[in-house]
């Protein structure tokens, strides 16, 4: 095996194939070969799994990392009812969004979607023409949205619970390759857990990284994020858990029909993440 780890981000056509199948660009580009492994989010794991997709989740990587975005209009998830959401990636965002409406007994069919195609279009001016109430946000934009002083957060995953209390994001690799190749999954996982604890432990360096390697823009927003997300928790955080608890609310959506123990028992694989948590000691 290769003693290197390749980075490959997807292609318009991998874009288009994971909108068609309700699945995740990263899911489909394992499926089709392009990656042996991607990052998914957990609240799209779920439904991904019984799309059919075939990948194998091996474990949690980190905490929060989403923002719900909302204008004056809008206090808590419940206000939603009837109000206008904005979509970047329709299928992903709505999930996400289903999964705490459902969580508070409100059913996402009571909310308007609205997916926005055009990317130059800021999602700032939209909030503040009350075009849109709320809005999901992932760094760097839930950053620029706080600088900009436009619209208020009423969830943050890091730090809200029962959020906060679950992975976000989650490693999943191809099922042939992590069954064939366990050496090689084990070494991926590991080289992804050790970035994870220089995000927590030196935030400042994982900023430079990344504006360094053309992966963010400003080094500042990248500091932020570093800073404000819990790295350090991917020892604590129950990853089998994570993936039942969005199992369990999209079935509440009426979005998800499989059992998330029959999901959880065919595409999880969990020894190489018990037996890193046991070497790479925090």
């Amino acid at each position: 095996m290769p003693g290197i780890i390749r980075y490959v981000k997807s292609i318009e056509a991998d874009a288009r194939r994971a909108e068609a199948a309700n699945t995740q660009v990263g899911a489909e580009m394992s499926a089709s070969g392009a990656a042996d492994f991607t990052l998914i989010n957990a609240t799209e794991l779920p439904l991904t799994l019984e799309a059919g997709v075939p990948i194998t989740v091996v474990g949690g990587v980190h905490v929060g990392c989403i923002e719900l975005f909302a204008n004056k209009n809008v206090r808590s998830v419940r206000d939603l009812k009837h109000r206008t959401v904005g979509l970047r990636v329709a299928a992903p965002d709505k999930w996400f969004l289903s999964a705490m409406a459902s969580y508070i007994g409100l059913h996402p069919k009571d909310i308007k979607w609205v997916v926005i195609t055009d990317r130059s279009v800021p999602i700032a001016q939209l909030l503040a023409q009350g075009k849109i109430d709320a809005f999901l946000a992932i760094p760097p934009e839930s950053q620029e949205l706080r600088a900009q002083n436009v619209g208020h957060v009423i969830v943050n995953s890091a730090v809200d619970r029962p959020w906060s209390d679950y992975f976000c994001c989650m490693l999943a690799g191809h099922s042939e390759f992590v069954r064939t190749h366990p050496v090689a999954t084990k070494r991926v996982l590991r080289a992804v857990l050790k970035a994870v604890d220089l995000c927590a432990s030196n935030p400042t360096r994982a900023a430079r990284l990344l504006v360094e390697k053309g992966e963010a823009e400003s080094y500042e927003y990248a500091r932020q994020a570093m800073q404000e997300l819990p790295y350090n928790r991917w020892r604590e955080v129950d990853a089998e858990d994570s993936i039942r608890f969005y199992a369990l609310r999209l079935h509440e959506a009426g979005l998800l029909k499989s059992n998330p123990n029959k999901l959880i028992t065919k595409h999880t694989d969990w020894r190489f993440l018990n037996e890193l948590k046991k070497e790479l000691k925090g």
